[in-house]
């Protein structure tokens, strides 16, 4: 039975708690709190099937004190029903929850006018209207707009019925990829125990697996999985799934944790991202301290620019371009650097602004409203993150959305980011997962990474926790990388062809210097040699010798020019005997 995550999303008071209740017979406020004050707080949940199909229903709240929880629950969701209260029409919270789903690319939605029972028709009209304006171009542009009354039950037939709608537009996730589930909620059940909730963003789950909670690689056993409410052997991606843990405490495991694969993902504190800020936002300055969502997780970092990004590689981003500058850090004559101060023909914001005080003053590099640009992010906390995945960041104070994007790697090398290389290798790294060819995305991320790993080599295992290739993929992918001389297989590491390239002239030319310093040797020790030449690179690498160049003598300890034990020979053998002459005389 296909399975369907439904977030909500609205201002407060605007009915999307009461819309829930309605369809499915549970009230998602389940707070103490939330039902003495009468709005939702948390994050609350309920399930139906509709038409055959699973829908499990993620409340959110609409105060604006409570976006952060909001941003907990709408990362895995699969469509968004979008609440608007027929009288009081398009609100604040409405356009920050709209612009949250549109930066996080949720694929589709309807929308949904609440409380119509308590305004005329020409009202009615006039907010679907205001609601079509607020949608235009977007992902919602064109979608279902139903009146609904939750108090009556009017139009209740017709919600669902566009919900079976839209919900057949829904891909499956990567049920086959390694297993992450982001923790939303944990709570202790007697006689079971720790207990965690969440979307299932990839893999499975099966009870008696053996997981990991990241960050901080905890190792849990499955006791039992539940999924929209009744017992299931496993779990699959897409899914609400409540597990029943063994092997850690309630108190032991926070929201923002995620259930993994052992091994599968490494945490992380810096990652390469492409920020796309809102048109309606203030520009986002080189440096700035931001709330990175990504998940369940919220974790303080700091954006560092690298530079513009490119159009083509995004266009589901309607107001994707980057204000026109240099590259920030790149020299720049000093016309580029008027042209840099001034206001573009199109009147964006400058790409560069003024900080500090007044004859102290510097200036620093930012990203203009409405523009896509890549940047680094330092993060002051680990997080679990993956290639692909969308995130939202948020001012620091006040907190306000300010932009979201895409990670494009999530352990990037240490290297001077706002350079033209850093700025190439972004490029190279940067794709759109909607439209871009899997494949080609993930052979083109994997050559970049396997060249950012130097001698060392890039594991097989990274390809999947750095790469996002499927683990059923692995060895095609390495396989195809070496077909097409990208790379070198040296064991279960990968290393870029020009770079071992590099090593074996590097290793010859030593060893012919050698040679020719001590002509009667035979050979270097390889151990020295590596030390010398490659003590970073992994064993096996030097391994890969081309034919005739380099070869091992008969102790295998040692390395020699091909040719060298011959000429070493004939050089050190003694000159031939010859007997005396005769005696001709006495």
């Amino acid at each position: 039975m296909k399975s369907v995550v439904v977030g909500t999303a609205g201002h407060i008071d605007h009915g999307k708690s009461a819309l829930v209740r309605a369809l499915t017979g549970t009230d998602p406020d389940r707070l103490k709190e939330e039902k003495a004050r009468g709005i939702t707080i948390d994050l609350g949940f309920a399930h139906q099937t509709i038409d055959g199909i699973n829908f499990a229903f993620v409340d959110v709240p609409g105060h604006e004190r409570f976006v952060k929880n909001m941003l907990a629950g709408v990362g895995g969701i699969d469509l968004v029903v979008l609440v608007v209260a027929a009288d009081e029409s398009v609100m604040p919270q409405t356009r920050e929850h709209f612009d949250i789903c549109r930066l996080l690319r949720v694929p589709t939605g309807l929308v949904a006018l609440t409380k119509a029972d308590l305004v005329d028709a020409d009202t009615l009209e006039l907010v679907r209207l205001e609601v079509r304006e607020l949608a235009a171009g977007s992902f919602l542009d064109g979608a279902p707009v139903v009146p609904v009354s939750a108090r009556t039950g009017d139009g209740l037939d017709a919600f669902r019925g566009a919900l079976t709608e839209v919900s057949g537009k829904v891909h499956g996730r990567a049920v086959h990829g390694v297993t992450r589930l982001p923790i939303d909620r944990v709570f202790s059940m007697k006689g079971f125990g720790t207990v965690v909730t969440g979307t299932l963003v990839s893999g499975r789950i099966a009870v008696d697996a053996g997981l990991a909670v990241a960050p901080g690689d905890r190792q849990v056993k499955v006791r039992g999985v539940q999924v929209h409410g009744q017992r299931a052997s496993e779990a699959i991606a897409g899914q609400r799934v409540a597990v029943n843990l063994a092997g850690v405490e309630v108190d032991e495991i926070d929201r923002g944790q995620a259930l993994v694969t052992p091994g599968g993902f490494e945490a992380t504190r810096v990652a390469d991202v492409v920020v796309e800020v809102l048109p309606g936002a203030r520009p986002l300055k080189h440096g700035a301290r931001v709330r990175f969502h990504q998940g369940t997780a919220e974790i303080l970092g700091r954006v560092a620019l690298v530079g513009p990004a490119g159009t083509e590689a995004a266009p589901a981003a309607a107001e994707a371009g980057l204000a026109a500058q240099p590259p920030p850090g790149l020299r720049q004559s000093a016309e580029a650097s008027a042209k840099a101060e001034a206001l573009d023909p199109r009147g964006r914001p400058p790409g560069r602004t003024k900080v500090g005080r007044p004859g102290r003053e510097r200036v620093v590099p930012v990203i203009a409203p409405g523009a896509r640009a890549f940047a680094r992010l330092r993060l002051e906390g680990p997080a679990v993150i993956a290639r692909g995945d969308r995130y939202i960041l948020r001012a620091y104070s006040p907190p306000v959305t300010i932009a979201g994007g895409l990670i494009l790697d999530p352990r990037p090398p240490r290297m001077p980011i706002r350079s033209a290389a850093a700025l190439e290798r972004c490029r190279r790294l940067d794709f759109d997962p909607a439209s871009d060819d899997s494949v080609d995305v993930e052979q083109r991320a994997a050559a970049v990474m396997i060249e950012d790993a130097g001698p060392a080599g890039l594991p097989l295992a990274a390809l999947t926790s750095r790469a996002s290739v499927d683990p059923r993929n692995v060895n095609a992918r390495a396989d195809s990388l070496v077909a097409a001389r990208h790379a070198v297989r040296a064991d279960d590491v990968l290393v870029a062809s020009k770079i071992v390239t590099q090593l074996k002239d590097a290793i010859v030319a030593a060893l012919t210097e050698h040679h020719r310093a001590q002509p009667l040797s035979e050979g270097v020790p390889r151990e020295e040699l590596r030390e010398q030449l490659a003590a970073h690179a992994h064993p096996a690498v030097l391994r890969c010798r081309r034919k005739k160049r380099a070869r091992t003598p008969r102790s295998s300890a040692r390395t020699a020019t091909a040719g060298s034990s011959r000429r070493t020979r004939r050089r050190s053998r003694p000159p031939p005997v010859c007997p005396p002459p005769p005696r001709t005389g006495c």
